[in-house]
């Protein structure tokens, strides 16, 4: 049935303009602004093409769960240029993550390396590189 339509993920944030700056002047993406008024939304444009739809909720929560993956070759090089453009590692208390906030893979599956950061809004992002 929805084999031939169009289809993206959307999240919520507090504040579109945050958004616009942050995904695509920090993160570099391509943004789209649509609408007008209280209207107004993004388009976020992935690597490979796919669209996200962000818009904005006055009670906004941020997702407790990672909204966006990005796949990297070499996750030090991608946490070390995310903290230059400002961002800020997570740490979570169940994994142990080294200094610069990345969980290491243990060589059993999974990725070989993963970090989380937040958007404007709290939204969940993460790095990671694959074996």
């Amino acid at each position: 049935m929805f084999g031939e339509t169009t289809a993206y993920s959307s999240f919520s944030v507090d504040d579109l303009d945050a958004a616009r700056d942050f995904y695509g002047d920090r993160l570099g993406l391509t943004v789209e602004e649509t609408g007008g008024g209280d209207m107004r939304m993004l388009f976020l444009t992935l690597p490979g093409g796919a669209r996200v739809f962000v818009y904005p909720k006055e009670n906004h929560i941020p997702a407790s769960f990672t909204v966006l993956n990005f796949e990297v070759d070499d996750i030090d090089r991608a946490v070390d240029d995310l903290v230059a453009r400002g961002a800020t590692f997570e740490r979570y208390p169940d994994f142990d993550a080294d200094d610069k906030g990345v969980l290491r893979g243990d060589g059993e599956g999974g990725p070989a390396g993963i970090a989380w950061f937040t958007d404007p809004a709290g939204n969940v992002i993460a790095v990671m590189q694959a074996r």
